[in-house]
This record gives C-alpha cells, structure tokens and sequence, in this order.
C-alpha cells in the first residue's frame, strides 16, 4: 500500500473507532467528537482509561501496536466496570468490537479513580510480562537486534557462532513493513516451524492479494552514518523467493516482503556510483585494488597434497585437519577424488606457512581463470562469461544517476529496475520498454551496494545475486556478546571462545575482550545499590 492507501485506511478506522465508543465518550465526561478526531482520540482515551500519554506512541509503532491496540480495547471495557477474564477475551475476539456492545447496548457506568493495580497477582504476572514483551519489541525493531554468523562466507574476520549486537541506529532504523506478525522473530516462529507473519498459502506475485497489500511503505528514520566502504553490515537478501528457509528451492513468483527475506551478513566492498570488478578473487574500484581493514582476512580455494600420512592415507581426514588446525586452517576442508587432494578455504599466509608441513606435497591456489563462465554468477546470462575468481567490470546504480540502457547491459540492470524498483520491464526485438514506454535510459529512484564475503571462493554472495538496495539494509554488526566453535555440531561439541567474547566488530589491532571489565561494573553496581539500599534502611540517630 501507498501513504496515501495508508491515510485514507487510517481515516476508516477512526471513523470506526469514532462510531463505536461516542458514547462512552460522553459517559467519561468528554465531548462525542473528541472520539473522531485522528490522534486526538488516542489522546483523550488516554486520559479516560488513566493511562500515559506514551501509550499512543505504541499504538502507533507497527507490530508493538499488535499488542497494545489490544491492551487498549481491554482497559476501555474494565473502566466502564466489564473487568471480567470473560469481557477480556471477547474483546479481543471479537477484534474490538465488543466496544459497540457497550456503546449502543450495555447500562454501563464510566468508573472514575479506579485502581489501576491487577486484583490478583497472576494479573500482576501477565501485566508485567506483557510490558517486557512490549519494551524488548522496540528495542529489537527499532534500536538493536541479536544475529548469530551461520555460515563462513566471512570466516576469519567474523566465524562461524559469532552472536553479534546489530545496531539500527547507525544507518537508522528501518520501520517494519510487515504489519501483521509475531514479535521478535523474523520468517520463521521457532519450534512451531510456520510462518511469523500473516502470508498466502500459495506463490504469488507482489500486490496480488489483499495480505501482500497491507504491507507498510518503506521508511527509514535518520541515522548517524552512512554505509561505508568495507563496513560489515546486515542485510535482507534481494533474492530470496523461499517459501521454506529450510529448504532452499527458490521460485521467482514468490513474493517475500523485503523485511522477512533471509538476514544476511556480509562485507559493503562496492557503493553507489562506483566501477568495481573482481580479479584472481581481489576487488577493485575504479582500477584500484580495495584496501581492506587489518582486522579482515581474504580466504581462497587451495589444493592441498597430502604425503608420507601416519596411517599410509590421503583419506584419513581427522589426521588432515589435525595437521591443518595447527595453521589455523579449518574451513571448507573435503576431498577431490578425481585429484586425490584435498580443497580448503585457506588465508595466503595459512597456505604459505603449511607448506613447509612434512605431510604436505603442494599448496596450490585453485579457482576458474578469466573468461570461463560460472551459470552460477550475477547476471546469469550467457554473454557474460564471468565467474566468482573474475567478474566485472560492472557499475554499482546510484540514486539520481541516469545510465543509458541497451540490450547488452540490460541484465545487469533489469532486476533493480523491475523488482526493486517498482517497474515492468520486458524488451521487443532490439527495444527496451518500462511501464509499455519505449526506453533507451533510467534514473535510479535509490542507492545500490555490492555485499561480499572475504571467504571469496566460498561466499554465496553479490557475485550470485547482484545489488543490493537501500532499503534492504537494516544494521550493523557492533560487537561479539557470545562466540561458540562448533555451534552447529550439536551441545556436547561446543567451546567457547573467551578471546571472542565482549569484543568488537570494527577497529584495529588485536580484538580485546571487555568480559571482565564489564563484569566488574556488573558488580561494583549491585554493591553499591545494596549498600545504599541498607544505608537508607538504617534510622536516623
């Protein structure tokens, strides 16, 4: 839906709200249109159920305003002395509309100066709990957000089990545009393994159903920076049509709403307006090779030779990564039966220094030459004949820059015009027509950016999917709070990594860990809360 769908859908429900409480209304002692009027309304109802005037804020912030719209309906009937368990479930459901009921038809009586306390103390359980709920959705929706590194597409510079703080408010925070969903998941609800947001049953495409409609406008409140180069950000993946992240069978005619696509982290190595391309896996930006921070690591395929083995067999793969732990070598490790070698992700400098190892014949760097074409790669077309190790050179769209449109580069563009961009796109012979008019340019409407994983040989990544918009980015990784080896091989093979843990994502030099230091505040605060606690219990002489 537009702002302007939005507005008058808005206007409905005031009128809505407006014709089912007037009269309580005039029974609480105001004035029957103050229960019309837009936002004035919350505020006056405020004051009616004795409750902040904080209150309509949450009613309006998206998937808080789940909860408290609710909160809301059941505060109005208990001050007009339907507080019963009963009264509060049938007004919510019955969606709000037991409210007509006490309007039109109940004898009720507005009751003033009523404790707002629970009579009883699972009342004082559920209120406290639905408030938590409530303060830890804004915190995660609009300020800071829990994400765990699931796969080693930036293995060395942030591993596998890493859990990270993103902040939202570095970029600003993106409003949710998914109005109907569970709080604090995103695609999927744990366990119960379905869906955390009101969605079809069946593949559609966007703006088809009256569901893909009630979807927000993108809105991003102010930041405090913008996404620099080589920044580590966290992103929804603009190509994830999976009904089923479990399951990757992706379809094209699925719809997925931009903020429940799969969260993705990666490297920003290609921002708006550059000309960046990818050589022997090292990136450059406008003929120059892109300088990363110290703390980053570039990991590539190599070929690995084993020799003169304990136990007389290049297949004995615990001694092989046994050997290859000891140069910090342990991702991507399998065995190639056509060479009989072993392929790994490897730094240069891990790889250099193994080669010295009495077991190992060769090192040798692996990956597809120039000019040999990966179906795989960005823009999955045949006159490109790029691949993950040479791709490019290709130029990364920036809002208000026009690029001149031909059949030849229509591929590389086609997508962000058509999908990420609202338009139809489709080509007629050798003519190009947006929106059914012929076309031979476009102006980008947002800014575009080109996310890498510094695993470069295994990082499914920008060079699979192409840009990544504006409006799909949600956060910036800050700090490590938790780091786990072996998180994804079950409880009793985890360890954790102390050297990780309370560190930060950014910066130079080794990490270090502020574990112990924060801890130390932990407590210096709870001491002095309780000795200040006692000193005022003390009587006075």
């Amino acid at each position: 839906m537009t702002w302007t769908e939005w507005f008058i859908f808005l206007l409905i429900i005031q009128i809505i709200h407006g014709l089912g409480t007037w009269k309580l209304y005039v029974k609480a002692g105001r004035q029957a249109w103050e229960a019309f009027v837009p936002v004035y309304n919350a505020v006056v109802l405020m004051k009616i159920i004795t409750r902040p005037w904080w209150w309509v804020i949450l009613m309006f912030l998206p998937i808080v305003n789940l909860i408290m719209i609710p909160a809301v309906w059941v505060e109005t009937a208990r001050v007009f002395g339907k507080d019963t368990k009963l009264d509060a479930l049938i007004c919510i459901i019955t969606l709000g509309f037991y409210l007509y009921y006490l309007n039109y038809m109940a004898d009720v009586k507005y009751v003033e100066n009523r404790k707002l306390k629970p009579k009883t103390s699972a009342g004082e359980w559920i209120t406290s709990i639905l408030f938590a709920i409530v303060a830890a959705t804004i915190v995660h929706t609009y300020f800071f957000q829990p994400f765990v590194i699931p796969s080693s597409s930036l293995e060395k510079s942030l591993l596998v089990g890493d859990f990270l703080i993103v902040s939202k408010i570095h970029y600003g925070a993106r409003t949710p545009m998914t109005t109907v969903g569970a709080p604090m998941v995103h695609d999927t609800i744990p366990v119960l393994k379905t869906k955390s947001y009101l969605y079809n049953d069946h593949f559609e495409k966007r703006n088809t159903s009256l569901i893909n409609k009630l979807q927000l406008p993108y809105f991003r409140l102010p930041g405090f920076e913008k996404v620099e180069r080589n920044d580590i950000v966290v992103f929804n993946q603009p190509a994830d049509t999976l009904l089923d992240m479990n399951n990757f069978n992706p379809d094209r005619n699925y719809y997925k709403p931009i903020d429940k696509k799969t969260n993705l982290v990666k490297r920003c190595v290609g921002l708006p307006g550059d000309n960046l391309e990818v050589r022997n896996g090292y990136v450059f930006i406008n003929g120059v090779q892109n300088e990363l921070p110290d703390r980053a690591r570039l990991q590539f395929s190599h070929d690995i030779v084993f020799k003169n083995l304990p136990l007389g067999s290049n297949r004995d793969f615990a001694r092989v990564q046994a050997i290859l732990k000891k140069y910090d070598i342990t991702d991507g490790i399998g065995f190639n039966e056509n060479t009989q070698s072993y392929t790994v992700q490897a730094t240069p400098q891990a790889a250099k220094k193994a080669e010295i190892h009495p077991n190992i014949q060769s090192i040798t760097f692996s990956s597809d030459d120039k000019g040999i074409r990966d179906d795989r790669v960005f823009p999955h077309d045949a006159n490109y004949n790029w691949n993950y190790n040479y791709f490019g050179p290709i130029w990364i769209p920036k809002a208000g820059e026009t690029i001149e449109l031909t059949t030849e580069n229509l591929p590389l563009y086609k997508r962000a015009i058509g999908e990420y961009e609202g338009n139809t796109v489709v080509t007629r012979g050798n003519q190009i027509f947006i929106n059914d008019e012929p076309a031979n340019s476009y102006t980008f409407k947002q800014d575009y950016y080109w996310m890498m994983g510094d695993n470069r040989h295994n990082s499914i990544d920008a060079r699979a999917w192409g840009f990544v918009p504006y409006d799909h980015i949600f956060g910036k990784p800050v700090f490590i709070w938790m780091s786990i080896d072996g998180i994804n091989d079950g409880i009793k093979n985890w360890s954790f990594r102390w050297d990780r843990i309370f560190t930060t994502v950014s910066g130079t030099g080794e990490r270090r860990s502020y574990f112990i230091p924060f801890w130390v505040v932990v407590i210096g605060i709870y001491a002095f809360t309780k000795w200040r606690k006692k000193k005022k219990a003390k009587p006075s002489s």
